[in-house]
């Protein structure tokens, strides 16, 4: 057992909450991150233990175009501006962790400047994947290489070559010497070799006591990126995409099915297969605005609290805040927030109150970190289940409709607290009948004698289940969201920052990705070659990822969506692989 099982953590992406320029003059530092200090202290009444922060280093624009890994982006301040904020994070007794973005660096990074002014005489040639000095690129240099989802602003870096591999190492030694920082969410971990996420793991293991190494992978079999490239968590898309469409759909069999696939991945085991939890993030529109009835936040984030997994929250979510993708860039999903004016809001109340008593709980109750899963009932509208460890036993229930439901929960005998109501319950015929708000939820703890006092967590304010404003697109799913976090690092770069692009590669990706999302069902399958899958194209992969699906049980439409929208040959290469 290490700190980050039992975390609850806050997702901050610092360019956009401190309202930074989207360009990087590369001037004289401005000290923003210092107004961290205010969100700190908001963080820890909240019930957040554990901070995510990234990207923070010296980029062009979005923060993921990498200039220089030791240095604070100068919009944000300098590296003893980061010294501070991290020290002030472990004065209150939360962790931090850094965006480690070890795929691709940006133009600027100065290997690939060297390559750029000296050409066949740079000492860094074998930095970068796929170099080639008789091909051309869209910045016109007279050279190509790999990139970053068709985006050449994002320059692949070698993974294998072993100087690419102790420099990223001295980088990782270098953080936690300067900054004292607690682990990394590594970057597009799903395209990332996995002999150099090993390596990232051995450096992980060298700098610091349970150093935290999280990867974000959207596709495949989660097990394989914590079994093989022996990392300790990955972020879950699968649950992030049935939470909000189980509660617009009504369906929590969808949720139920997402949870019981996962848990059964790890063994059966809520330590077998670490995930990261959240509703939205810095990729992925507002929970508030995927939400058809606005209610819903409170029983979606009831099971975000109390399903397996670490729990996570983006800024300003839990104000219950707008915002969606548009315009070419992520921006809107990334705004620049005031601290006191939020906390002033009364409209936002009823969502903080309910986020705040659900970190109280989940640092209060140990069987919420390793408690084993157990479902105890399930309709479309309502759905409980249980987190037993040891002697410690918690029952949770949510229901999805616009109307009351009554619940009868089969539990052990004894005395129960439901938790946001206050509610004191005797269960002495193993029993908890209990009627559920629309829209609501419980929490039931089993208390006792020797147990610990629970906290104060009753919320005295509610959200209206009438409130459905703010419509979902039709049609709108996470894989759109995933395919959309792979496109907007390099829309973003193309929109934000004013530089040469290939406008055929973009218009070819989209045309890609149009096509293969409304690909006719009933078109001839495309037939999966016997040859290595890193020679297989596109289209051949996607098939052979459908192949092992079915393999594996029934294959939804919802699933085939999911693999035809993903259009990276080198995601699809480690997602077909991830499979038994």
């Amino acid at each position: 057992m290490a700190w980050y099982d039992e975390a609850v953590f806050y997702h901050i992406y610092p360019l956009g909450l401190l309202g930074c320029p989207h360009e990087n003059d590369y001037g004289e530092p401005v000290h923003r991150l210092t107004k961290l200090a205010a969100w700190v202290r908001h963080i820890k009444e909240a019930g957040f233990n554990a901070i995510y922060i990234g990207p923070l280093f010296e980029s062009v624009g979005h923060g993921y175009e990498t200039t220089d890994y030791k240095k604070l982006d100068s919009r944000l301040g300098t590296n003893e501006d980061l010294k501070e904020f991290v020290k002030d994070c472990h004065k209150n007794g939360i962790r931090v962790i850094f965006d480690g973005v070890f795929n691709h660096t940006g133009r600027d990074f100065f290997a690939f400047k060297d390559i750029r002014e000296n050409r066949e005489n740079s000492r860094y040639l074998g930095w970068y994947s796929g170099l080639n000095l008789g091909g051309n690129n869209s910045f016109n240099d007279g050279f190509s290489y790999d990139n970053w989802g068709g985006f050449d602003l994002l320059a692949r870096l070698n993974q294998k070559n072993p100087e690419v591999q102790g420099y990223i190492a001295d980088v990782i030694r270098f953080w936690v010497d300067e900054f004292d920082v607690d682990g990394i969410r590594l970057d597009a971990a799903d395209v990332l070799d996995f002999e150099f996420m090993q390596m990232l793991r051995r450096v992980a293991d060298e700098v610091k006591p349970d150093f935290y190494l999280m990867g974000e992978v959207i596709h495949g079999e989660y097990i394989r990126w914590e079994r093989d490239a022996r990392i300790h968590a990955v972020t879950n898309y699968h649950l992030h995409k049935a939470l909000f469409s189980g509660h617009n759909d009504h369906n929590y069999f969808e949720i139920a099915h997402t949870v019981k696939r996962l848990y059964d991945m790890g063994g059966g085991d809520p330590l077998g297969l670490r995930l990261y939890n959240f509703a939205d993030n810095h990729d992925v529109e507002r929970i508030y605005s995927r939400l058809n009835n606005k209610a819903h936040f409170m029983p979606l984030h009831i099971l975000l609290y109390t399903l397996s997994g670490i729990p996570s929250v983006y800024y300003g979510s839990e104000f219950g805040i707008e915002g969606k993708k548009g315009g070419g860039d992520d921006w809107g999903i990334r705004p620049a927030l005031e601290l006191e004016e939020c906390m002033k809001n009364e409209s936002y109340k009823p969502y903080y109150e309910i986020i705040k008593a659900l970190g109280k709980i989940r640092q209060a109750v140990p069987a919420l970190s390793y408690g084993a899963y157990e479902q105890i009932m399930l309709t479309n509208r309502q759905y409980a289940f249980a987190r037993r460890s040891g002697e410690d036993f918690v029952a949770v229930a949510v229901n999805n409709d616009d109307n009351p439901a009554w619940v009868d929960l089969h539990v052990p005998s004894g005395r129960y607290k439901a938790m946001l109501s206050g509610a004191e319950i005797e269960a002495a015929d193993g029993n908890i009948h209990y009627e559920l708000k629309p829209a609501g939820g419980e929490i039931f703890v089993k208390t006792g004698d020797n147990k610990p006092e629970l906290p104060d967590t009753e919320i005295s304010t509610e959200i209206k289940t009438d409130d459905k404003t703010g419509e979902v697109k039709e049609g709108s799913d996470s894989a759109a969201d995933n395919a959309g976090t792979e496109t907007a690092k390099g829309q973003r770069s193309v929109h934000e920052n004013s530089v040469p692009t290939d406008g055929k590669k973009v218009m070819e990706a989209d045309t890609k990705r149009s096509t293969a999302s409304n690909a006719d069902k009933d078109a001839e399958p495309v037939k999966v070659p016997d040859k290595p899958y890193e020679e297989m194209t596109v289209e051949e992969l996607q098939a052979a990822i459908l192949q092992k699906m079915a393999n594996n049980g029934p294959v939804t439409e919802d699933m085939k969506r999911s693999v035809r929208d993903n259009v990276w040959h080198d995601s699809l290469v480690n997602w077909v692989k991830s499979f038994r």
